[in-house]
């Protein structure tokens, strides 16, 4: 049975938060980059460049890359051979919260979690959302995402008939990127879950988003077809930052769950250019 302290949890995630705030994942960083090289359109070009210079400049001055620092998405898969020492957070997700809130002083990240109805701000970015899942072994893995809220805004769940197939899975994405792409901060990274119940599908979207920034292979048996909604979204004319080209969804993927003979929930979850995702173990 391994032992992991929580007080070394509340640090690691404390760290991360901070860092992918700063910098963005390689991956994503080498997307725009490619799409700043590959733009004919002035001012999407133009913008793209802004761009990867704040980066260059969030990395320099520790800074965050980005005045909305989102809100705190944690995936956390829990080896069963785990035991937590009982330090002063008390549980994980105390630990986690209180990583959050270490993060949000230290990094000067801008306090924007508040209480849905009376919309007090809670003060320090918590809570987070976090997401549970028990796996074998004895490692935890924790998946970090900040997702600002212009493109959190711009996610959509539809409960579609077994009838709509594909096609209407399609519309479905493409209508949602139509209404809300201009305002989610082009170019755009879109997770897209098919299957399960409602709730599966949003939190299928979510792991899809992670996925596309940590470099993780794709389904092979969905990639035509997540290439296929890709360039049909490129076709929209929405470009980056707006301002038209190919450039609206850097990247797309898909993950599906087995669902009811008389449903298909398909969710969208959308992430602007600055998709800030990172990984930890312990």
């Amino acid at each position: 049975m391994k032992e992991i302290s929580l007080l070394e949890v509340t640090d690691k995630v404390a760290d991360l938060l901070v860092s992918i705030n700063q910098r963005l994942p390689a991956r994503v960083e080498r997307l725009l980059s490619r799409a700043r090289n590959q733009e004919t359109v002035v001012l999407a070009r133009h913008y793209l460049e802004v761009i990867l210079k704040n980066l260059k400049v969030s990395r320099r001055l520790h800074l965050p890359l980005c005045q909305d620092t989102g809100m705190v998405t944690v995936l956390a898969e829990c080896g069963q051979e785990i035991r937590f020492r009982a330090d002063p957070a008390g549980s994980l997700t105390g630990a986690i919260n209180e990583g959050v809130a270490i993060a949000t002083r230290q990094g000067y990240l801008r306090s924007s979690v508040v209480e849905p109805l009376s919309h007090i701000n809670t003060g320090n970015n918590t809570p987070a959302v976090v997401h549970f899942s028990l796996v074998p072994g004895d490692r935890l893995k924790l998946t970090v995402m900040a997702k600002g809220f212009g493109s959190e805004n711009a996610s959509s769940l539809a409960m579609l008939t077994p009838a709509s197939g594909w096609p209407g899975i399609e519309d479905f994405v493409l209508e949602t990127v139509r209404k809300t792409g201009p305002n989610a901060c082009p170019p755009l990274f879109l997770g897209i879950g098919i299957g399960g119940t409602s709730e599966q599908a949003c939190f299928l979207a979510k792991v899809a988003l992670t996925e596309i920034a940590i470099g993780r292979q794709p389904d092979h048996g969905l990639r035509k077809l997540e290439q296929q909604l890709k360039e049909r979204i490129n076709q929209s004319g929405i470009g980056a930052g707006g301002f038209g080209g190919p450039h609206t969804a850097l990247d797309v993927r898909i993950k599906t769950y087995p669902t009811h003979i008389a449903g298909l929930p398909v969710a969208v979850a959308v992430s602007c250019w600055a998709h800030r995702v990172g990984q930890i173990e312990l």
